[in-house]
């Protein structure tokens, strides 16, 4: 049997001579409490929004795209496309070509960014998936149409059963800064509108979808590209094929991940989620301080005891170990009562959504939580670290000197 455990066990619920020891070992219990389930609630939030932001943008962005490392475009040719599509993995591939454009229907002007693709799109992007109003239908029997975001749609008061009324798309013509007619520094192609897709504000308010062949002939570029974006079969290396791709495409090609196509923001939801642990753990540190008075003064409390337990031939450190289990012991039962409510809860927030998100401009109407069994392995060592560290002031201050401790 192991003596400084049984003792701290049994001085954990034993009654003290002083009833203040007893309410302080409660509060310290419910700081930790708090600070456990603060922790793990937090993080959980962040995980949801992290999930969410993720699944939002993996609706939009490729799994890998090629850029040029200079200049907007590149010649589609300059890619040899019969070794691309042995890469093992590689699902499929679309080209596309985007600039910034004035649109014009009717007395209405926006401006966004206008992107041509090819009929591969579809197996490369889910976008047909997320159509707010008709379908994603680019060409049909010759005619070209255009899908626009929900936000641009509303913005111009587009109306798709209009004949009479087509999007008109202005583009700047290269290398004329000056002319006495505005008009004649545009190229300007008319294309009608046939839906719209909701996503997110971001993209439902930026982007417009054209055949890539509308593009070219709006841009003056009959070969050029902007981008090559790839879809992987399910389960496949992404990393393994991104190196294939590289050597493919050598030097003058940047092959990205959607990690990297959005590395600001997923390093920016990153440093917020450690930025606000850092801060929740200060409190921790903080609510660990009701340890240190409890065990200050449970230790006076005990000082009788420990003064046999000396006569009896106990040792300082066999002594000191009955204290440091108590603090343990504290910071353990806080830090399971914090998991047992925070479990809860952020069941109760994926079944109910008790929690919601005012406004109600926003994609979801709860706050998104998702618990990752790594949040609570750190949540958990953290606390126990600090309640170690909380456990081990009292003991080197009360016990340290023998002289403190005599017989009343």
């Amino acid at each position: 049997m192991h003596l400084p455990s049984l003792f701290a066990r049994r001085y954990l619920i034993s009654k003290k001579s002083t009833q203040a020891i007893n309410v302080l070992s409660g509060i310290s219990v419910l700081g930790m409490l708090v600070g456990s389930m603060g922790l793990v609630l937090v993080l959980s939030v962040f995980n949801g929004f992290e999930s969410l932001v993720v699944s939002l943008y993996d609706k939009f962005y490729p799994e890998i795209v090629i850029t040029p490392t200079s200049g907007k475009f590149f010649n589609a040719d300059s890619i040899h496309y019969d070794e691309l599509i042995k890469v093992n993995g590689l699902k499929a591939y679309t080209l596309q070509l985007e600039e910034k454009a004035l649109l014009r229907y009717g007395d209405k002007q926006y401006i966004a960014t206008v992107r041509g693709v090819d009929s591969n799109f579809t197996q490369v992007n889910a976008l047909n998936n997320s159509m707010f109003h008709g379908e994603f239908l680019l060409n049909n029997n010759g005619s070209k149409y255009a899908v626009v975001g929900a936000g641009i749609e509303q913005a111009l008061g587009l109306n798709y059963y209009d004949p009479f009324n087509d999007l008109s798309i202005y583009i700047p013509k290269k290398g004329i800064s000056y002319a006495l007619n505005p008009e004649d520094a545009f190229n300007r192609e008319m294309i009608h509108p046939i839906g719209s897709f909701s996503i997110q504000q971001e993209f439902d308010m930026e982007y417009v979808f054209v055949p890539i062949e509308f593009m070219r002939t709006l841009l003056n570029e009959p070969a050029s590209v902007s981008s090559i974006a790839i879809a992987l079969n399910p389960g496949a290396n992404a990393d393994r094929i991104k190196t294939a791709i590289k050597k493919i495409c050598g030097k003058k090609f940047e092959v990205l991940d959607r990690y990297e196509q959005n590395k600001s923001l997923y390093a920016i939801m990153k440093i917020e989620k450690w930025v606000v642990y850092a801060i929740l753990t200060f409190i921790l540190i903080v609510a660990a301080f009701n340890i240190i008075g409890s065990l200050s003064m449970l230790i006076i409390d005990k000082r009788k005891d420990i003064n046999i337990l000396r006569v009896m031939g106990a040792d300082l450190p066999s002594i000191k170990k009955i204290f440091l289990y108590e603090g343990i012991l504290l910071s353990f039962i806080g830090c399971t009562l914090g998991f047992i409510f925070s479990v809860t809860l952020i069941v109760a927030q994926q079944k109910f959504g008790l929690i919601e998100i005012g406004g109600g401009t926003f994609v979801i109407n709860a706050y998104p939580v998702k618990m990752q069994w790594m949040d609570f392995v750190l949540v958990f060592f953290t606390v126990m670290g600090i309640g170690l560290l909380a456990s081990w002031v009292p003991m080197m201050r009360k016990i340290n000197n023998p002289t403190r401790l005599s017989f009343e």
